[in-house]
């Protein structure tokens, strides 16, 4: 009896021992995580993304096409944006932008329900999310990549401003084949500075971003121009981070 007592003793101090050691090496791993990520994002706060994942791989999607490698873009200050692209974006893209903290969850919900026939999927992303999904994170859809963009969305609207979010969202977006960002975009489409754009243009290239591979601010489609039009309409009612 006393040999076998020693040794249940000496199995529970084995897998004592064990348990403390994933637990130890788990608290590391998730702490490391949270420290890695906040570095992160507060770098970013201060540093412009130079490249996202998205951007690669599109690049590679291009060569894969024999169409080549393209990557255009070019870094605008929020200062130097055009306020009329700002308040475009917010009016196509996230009208709540100014006062919800990175869901808006009547845009959720709408998209639910639209989703509930079964049809092609619609988001309910907002401009935080997609800067989230962007510069953090990979393009293809899953759990997992949902789950880390909620997690950055929060962190972004923590430690960002939502000048900060708007600007790095209006340099780092895809907005055409090989084009991303406002600069790229406004040479691309209509020859001039992203610091320039009229009404109508910064419209036209707003409305393209739901199919900006496929769509062309300079010759849009009946749709798109009925949706440009309809951004113009509403984008002075919109305010912009100063």
């Amino acid at each position: 009896m006393a040999i076998k007592r020693t040794n249940q003793v000496k199995k529970k101090k084995v897998q004592t021992g064990w348990q403390k050691k994933v637990k130890t090496w788990s608290i590391r791993i998730v702490g490391g995580f949270f420290a890695i990520t906040l570095f992160w994002v507060l770098a970013l706060k201060l540093i412009n993304p130079p490249i996202t994942w998205l951007m690669i791989q599109r690049g590679f999607e291009l060569q894969a096409a024999d169409k080549g490698f393209k990557l255009e873009k070019d870094w605008l200050n929020y200062d130097e944006l055009s306020d009329n692209l700002k308040r475009a974006a917010i009016a196509g893209e996230d009208a709540h932008f100014m006062t919800h903290w990175g869901f808006d969850t009547d845009a959720i919900q709408k998209a639910i329900e639209k989703n509930k026939d079964g049809k092609k999927l619609r988001g309910g992303s907002t401009i935080s999310q997609q800067v989230a999904k962007n510069v953090f994170l990979w393009p293809k859809r899953s759990w997992l990549r949902k789950g880390l963009e909620t997690y950055f969305t929060v962190l972004i609207e923590t430690f960002w401003s939502k000048r900060r979010i708007l600007e790095v969202y209006l340099n780092v977006i895809e907005m055409g084949q090989g084009v991303y960002g406002a600069e790229a975009a406004s040479q691309y489409y209509f020859k001039k500075s992203g610091s320039t754009l009229s009404k109508k243009q910064a419209a036209l290239i707003i409305a393209i971003l739901p199919n900006p591979r496929q769509w062309d601010a300079r010759n849009p489609s009946a749709y798109v121009n009925r949706r440009a039009n309809s951004i113009v309409r509403y984008m002075d009612h919109y305010q912009i981070p100063e």
